[in-house]
């Protein structure tokens, strides 16, 4: 077959992206933009708005953005199968390059990125407290990474679907012992001091509970009206909640940021460059090294994908609990969310492109 007609095949073999991804994945940056427009418009023309829900605390935890957060994060932790844990057998060395980079790489590298940009290359431009404020946002992003939109990016890279909640699975359970140390001492180096109680409580609210309720909701369901109906009706159903929660909490936080960001608009710009970066970086560090080990394609791409991107949804819910809604920590996460989809997309057509360069092994089904 020639080189040509390779490629066209290939082209022809490959998901369409309008077809593996929904309205609201596909313009998700569009989306991020008319939330930060109507946010500001908010707030400076109904003020009387964020100022009454601000009122609705508990504990220093904002009530209504709680609900929203629970809203987007639940959907993600329904999908959630921890029995497909015992898959790891199958292809132990993605798993290993998946934790490793995740958990031992991506943090440092996302504070060493930020820290240089933020704090030294951008000094003249951006005052020190809300450059450190900016910093901690993109040290949450980086302790934080994908559980949901990598199944987008698996399936446009036609990643083994299984291996993929293998690895997501995983990488959730250690995101509950290892989310709050990693963000603890990161701020601490970066002398931004935050309360351990404030951090687990964080843990607790938005990771522990919606992972609880949605295994739960998991187990209960398929138990009562089986796979099929789950997989077919109920997640179709509840696949519009995590966007509209999304969106809603975009609104309420740029109520709130709205001064910052027409004093400042510029430093929306400031804040992309190290995550833009981080992002490549992060992907050829994964992708390279499961290049090196042989990895199949198919385990390679989405667990690239999966430190490349971001649990943003977490991210947004800390920086708002740690530091508020006015904080410049919650602008950087936002800012990690218009990026992404753009981001992405172009890491899933480099994927695509040099599938040839790995092994074409197909692993077999979990549990095969």
């Amino acid at each position: 077959m020639s080189d040509t007609q390779s490629t066209t095949a290939q082209a022809e073999s490959d998901p369409d992206i309008r077809k593996g991804m929904g309205l609201f994945e596909r313009y998700l940056s569009v989306w991020v933009a008319i939330a930060i427009v109507l946010g500001i418009a908010l707030g400076q023309f109904l003020p009387a708005v964020p100022e009454a829900l601000a009122q609705f605390e508990y504990a220093q935890v904002s009530i209504p953005v709680a609900i929203l957060i629970w809203a987007m994060i639940f959907p993600m932790m329904v999908q959630i199968d921890f029995s497909s844990i015992l898959g790891v057998r199958r292809q132990p060395k993605g798993l290993v390059i998946t934790t490793t980079v995740n958990w031992l790489i991506k943090p440092f590298t996302m504070f060493a990125i930020a820290w240089f940009f933020l704090m030294v290359v951008f000094a003249p431009l951006i005052p020190e407290g809300l450059a450190r404020e900016y910093l901690a946002g993109a040290i949450l992003l980086g302790a934080a990474p994908c559980t949901a939109m990598v199944f987008v990016w698996s399936y446009l890279t036609r990643g083994d679907a299984a291996y993929t909640l293998v690895q997501v699975s995983v990488n959730d359970i250690i995101m509950l012992f290892a989310f709050a140390p990693i963000v603890v001492f990161l701020l601490g180096i970066s002398d931004i001091a935050v309360p351990w109680d404030t951090v687990a409580l964080s843990v607790f609210l938005y990771i522990v509970i919606p992972l609880a309720a949605g295994y739960l909701t998991r187990v209960m369901l398929i138990q009562h009206r089986g796979v099929e109906w789950f997989d077919n009706v109920f997640m179709k159903r509840l696949a519009p909640v995590t966007p509209v929660g999304l969106i809603f909490t975009l609104i309420l936080l740029f109520a709130f940021q709205g001064e910052v960001i027409l004093n400042n608009p510029l430093h929306i710009v400031l804040i992309a460059i190290p995550l833009i970066i981080q992002t490549f970086l992060i992907f050829f560090i994964a992708y390279g090294w499961a290049k090196a080990w042989r990895v199949p394609h198919n385990v390679a791409a989405p667990g690239a994908m999966i430190g490349a991107s971001n649990f943003f949804e977490l991210a947004v819910a800390a920086a708002i609990a740690l530091f508020g809604l006015q904080s410049g920590a919650a602008l950087a996460t936002v800012v990690g969310v218009l990026v992404e989809v753009p981001l992405m997309l172009a890491l899933v057509r480099i994927a695509n492109r040099t599938r040839h360069h790995f092994p074409a092994v197909q692993a077999a089904p979990v549990g095969g």
